[in-house]
């Protein structure tokens, strides 16, 4: 919102676009963080580095025109107070989800300089799913996680088909990324809805680390960009 304090950002590299055949031995070289860091206020992000210390003209006129003509190679996106809502789910008791997996998120989500701003708890049956998400969705969050005990079988196990019934269409399921493999990516208007079965259990680095601080940025990570977390996507 404009007036607020900027805490962290995201950052978003451009990949290998900055890379062309005839620069491949040039002077200058630029290293970023990866896709979709989570960055602190005064951390470093890039580096640029020459050799000699002195750079040719020519080969300074050229990696600027490559820059002008493909665009930014480093984007970051301010992260400004968050709003995340949780739903702790369990096929018998909800409240026995929140106690395994309320600590843990806590931390994860401290990682990111936020907080859970709004918590439920529900067993693990459609219509009690459909109706906690409804009323997550009411307070317009920026995200939503779903915190399950149970592993899904798909979009179409109970908390698949409560997210097809708020209306969220589904964007990706499964990722290419261990831990996190079992991800259910869905998006009501502009929420997502994110389900990762087994990542609440550790603070271990795992999916919900590489998807969640792009829409704490407010960035919409696409399905397409999901199945690019494959190439360093085995996180431990």
């Amino acid at each position: 919102m404009p007036g607020q304090p900027v805490r962290h950002r995201l950052l978003r590299p451009g990949g290998r676009r900055v890379v062309a055949p005839d620069q491949l031995h040039a002077s200058v070289v630029i290293a970023t963080n990866p896709n979709f860091s989570f960055a602190r206020g005064g951390q470093r992000v890039a580096t640029v580095k020459s050799a000699p210390f002195a750079v040719a003209q020519p080969q300074l006129e050229a990696l600027v025109a490559i820059l002008r003509e493909r665009g930014p190679i480093l984007q970051a996106r301010p992260i400004r107070t968050p709003c995340v809502g949780l739903l702790y789910t369990d096929p018998h008791d909800g409240e026995r989800a929140r106690t395994l997996f309320e600590s843990v998120t806590r931390q994860r989500l401290e990682r990111f300089g936020t907080n859970p701003v709004f918590a439920l708890v529900c067993t693990e049956e459609e219509e009690n799913v459909v109706r906690a998400l409804q009323h997550l969705l009411r307070a317009r969050p920026t995200v939503i996680l779903v915190a399950s005990t149970t592993s899904p079988a798909g979009p179409e196990d109970a908390i698949g088909r409560a997210r097809a019934r708020v209306g969220a269409h589904l964007e990706r399921f499964l990722a290419p990324v261990e831990p996190g493999n079992l991800l259910l990516l869905g998006y009501k208007d502009e929420v997502p809805i994110v389900s990762v079965p087994g990542c609440f259990r550790s603070t271990k680095p795992n999916v919900v680390d590489l998807v969640l601080p792009p829409r704490l940025a407010q960035y919409r990570i696409s399905g397409w960009e999901v199945a690019c977390l494959g190439h360093g996507g085995l996180l431990g």
